[in-house]
């Protein structure tokens, strides 16, 4: 993560969670990219046995990924083989959004699945097994024990289906070195040598997708236990106390029993909360019905996406798309000559006649426009409204745009304001200016353009920035009401009483401070996620 404040946020996020040696385990590998754990010992002055607590709670809550790989030996010496450790940033991020996740899954599948899924966003990861003993825990008063393992398998089943859990990756994956040619192409990309390995650790620990969200009879690698196993070897965990790993005992993808471990796929909810994203913007910027239409393609093809940021929708056939939108309460009114005027709204062109009729969604654009929106908003606020028609003009044309004939012309600013605003927007890094020179006129042109790429680097780091001091201030707020419970303990607090009004007031602006919180990691989501 490149970002300054994102790097802060995710500290605070693993400093709120797991305390502040963990934190600054995290923080370290933030920082400095993939470390060994003798690196990361030395980098933070913590003792060996700290760091190694630290980075087992990281892992077993997905914040890190270990892997192995080769480095070149001394002179004389053969290779070594040495273990490195890398913070997973977006992981970290995302557990700011778990009652999202978590809402998702109890619209869709009801309580039952939540509270299965809040188990494994709570502990990191957990067998079938273990989830099931956390249910009969929690349940024991109640008397449902005789049909948990039904309950338990069932819901589990509908989750992995739905592709909201999956199963955990490899602990240390091995790295095969690159060869020579692979190197100078690595080197070459944009992307610095760090990226490319962290992709291609995440890529080596990754599950094989034909067994990634299979639920086996016990999720057993070694077979179904019986039940005199089961019971010589059943969990101690507490309900509501996150689970210790013994290193020696435990891999990460099983545990001591080798059964297979289970962690939240957070894949999952950012395509689904990317699609309702793309559906919200379009029925804003177009109408409900292209909206409505957009969401019967997302809903059609939702098995076909195998990536987050998909560019463009899988091709459908017109009736594909016009039936997937009938299973709506909103769409059974439309018509077959509707959805198709729909999608060219959306922007997909008609089909030769005689072929058969499929379309595909730009999504690539669609999110753009949806940034698009929300920049110019902040240069709205900040700049004021020439510099907003200026900014959207470039943005719009996306291309080299001259001072005079166009810029000035077009959003009608005077010539002289124009290029006082633009020279400003330069300055702070919002365009890029060109100068080229006229010999036959004797004069410089002056050509601008949007610097897409550090915009969109700017108003993601102050979002961040913005987000942190939101939780920073929810903290405040936290131990604010905190302490005033202790003050009112013991009163009676009646409507018209001083106390109920100072405790009314401490909860709506606790309500206004989630609500805009959750905005602004919508926000987030759309420059960095979608």
């Amino acid at each position: 993560m490149s970002s300054p404040h994102g790097i802060k946020l995710a500290a605070h996020i693993i400093s709120t969670n797991f305390g502040d040696i963990v934190c600054k385990v995290c923080e370290c590998l933030l920082r400095k990219g993939p470390l060994s754990q003798l690196e990361v010992t030395r980098f933070t002055e913590l003792t060996k046995q700290k760091v190694t607590d630290a980075l087992l709670v990281l892992i077993h809550h997905n914040c890190v990924q270990a892997f192995t790989i080769q480095q070149p030996g001394g002179f004389g010496e053969p290779p070594k083989i040495m273990t490195k450790y890398m913070a997973l940033p977006d992981n970290i991020i995302h557990h700011m959004r778990f009652p999202k996740f978590l809402s998702i899954v109890s619209d869709e599948f009801g309580q039952d699945c939540a509270e299965i899924f809040e188990g494994l966003l709570q502990h990191g990861r957990l067998s079938l097994n273990q989830t099931m003993d956390r249910y009969k825990d929690k349940h024991k008063a109640s008397g449902e024990n005789s049909s948990a393992t039904n309950v338990v398998h069932e819901n589990f089943s509908k989750l992995a289906q739905a592709r909201y859990i999956e199963r955990c990756p490899a602990h240390e994956p091995f790295l095969e070195p690159l060869e020579e040619g692979a190197k100078k192409r690595a080197k070459s990309k944009i992307a610095d040598a760090t990226q490319t390995l962290e992709a291609r650790a995440l890529a080596a620990a990754a599950p094989m997708e034909s067994q990634r969200f299979l639920v086996e009879a016990d999720t057993l690698i070694g077979g179904v236990l019986d039940d005199e196993d089961s019971k010589k070897s059943s969990t101690t965990d507490i309900v509501g106390e996150k689970r210790k790993l013994e290193p020696e005992t435990e891999s990460w993808e099983t545990n001591e029993r080798k059964e297979i471990l289970w962690r939240v796929n957070f894949e999952e909810f950012i395509r689904r909360l990317r699609h309702k994203s793309c559906v919200s913007h379009v029925t804003e910027r177009v109408d409900s019905v292209a909206g409505i239409v957009l969401s019967a393609i997302f809903e059609a093809s939702r098995k076909d996406e195998t990536r987050v940021k998909t560019e463009k929708t899988v091709p459908l056939l017109l009736e594909t798309i016009y039936e997937e939108a009938m299973k709506t309460e909103e769409g059974r009114s439309l018509t077959l000559e509707r959805v198709r005027a729909a999608l060219v709204q959306l922007g997909c062109e008609l089909p030769t006649i005689g072929i058969d009729e499929t379309y595909s969604i730009d999504l690539k654009k669609i999110i753009y426009q949806a940034q698009a929106q929300e920049v110019e908003s902040i240069v709205l606020k900040k700049y004021g409204r020439e510099a907003y028609r200026i900014f959207r003009l470039l943005s719009e044309r996306e291309r080299r745009i001259e001072t005079d004939k166009v810029i000035s012309s077009t959003t009608f600013v005077e010539k002289k304001d124009a290029l006082k605003i633009l020279f400003q927007l330069w300055k702070d890094d919002y365009l890029n200016l060109e100068r080229v020179g006229n010999e036959a006129q004797k004069m410089e042109i002056m050509l601008w353009e949007l610097n897409k790429r550090s915009v969109w680097e700017q108003v993601l780091d102050d979002m961040y920035h913005a987000a942190l001091n939101l939780k920073l201030r929810l903290v405040h707020e936290l131990d604010h009401a905190q302490d005033l419970l202790r003050v009112l303990k013991g009163k009676s607090l009646k409507e018209g009483d001083e106390a109920a009004k100072m405790r009314k007031k401490v909860q709506d602006k606790w309500k206004v401070l989630e609500a805009s919180f959750m905005i602004l990691d919508d926000a987030i989501m759309l420059f960095h996620d979608f």
